[in-house]
């Protein structure tokens, strides 16, 4: 199960280190692709990839072809170097308002978060704005009407 948050930067590659305790759960490639939920990235361990577009297999074909297209468009397949880094796509970055070029004074700082089945990979500044917005009454609430 993947979980935690972990600050990192991006490097002048467009690199980021990805905890080894999420590689552990990650397994030797893991994909990268656009979150459908909000303007980050998720990644999955192949086999949690494969179940999550399992079911959208399913689904009529102009749909699937559509969000198989948003999805795969600048998705990647990684596999972590020596030191855990993986490169993130320009697409990619551009997609969660991570600036892709290291400017003098850019501010490249990153969270990654786990999630589960899956993690996410946000800007420092739109992780905050996310963090702000959660209404934990609202979540408390439908856990209660779920019987939890």
């Amino acid at each position: 199960m993947l979980s935690g948050e972990y600050r990192h930067s991006l490097d002048a590659k467009n690199r980021v280190s990805i905890p080894s305790k999420l590689r552990e759960e990650l397994g030797e490639d893991f994909m990268i692709v656009r979150s459908i939920r909000g303007n980050c990235l998720r990644f999955y361990s192949a086999q949690a990839w494969k179940a999550y577009i399992e079911p959208l297999k399913n689904m009529p074909r102009k749909f699937s072809e559509e969000t198989f297209w948003f999805l795969y468009r600048d998705a990647a397949q990684v596999t972590p170097d020596s030191l855990g880094r993986v490169l993130l796509p320009n697409g990619l970055l551009e997609f969660a308002g991570i600036t892709p070029k290291a400017d003098e004074g850019t501010n490249r700082s990153l969270v990654i978060v786990g999630c589960g089945d899956f993690g996410e990979i946000w800007s420092e500044e739109s992780y905050e704005a996310r963090v702000a917005s959660i209404d934990v009454e609202a979540i408390r609430r439908a856990l209660e009407e779920s019987g939890l």
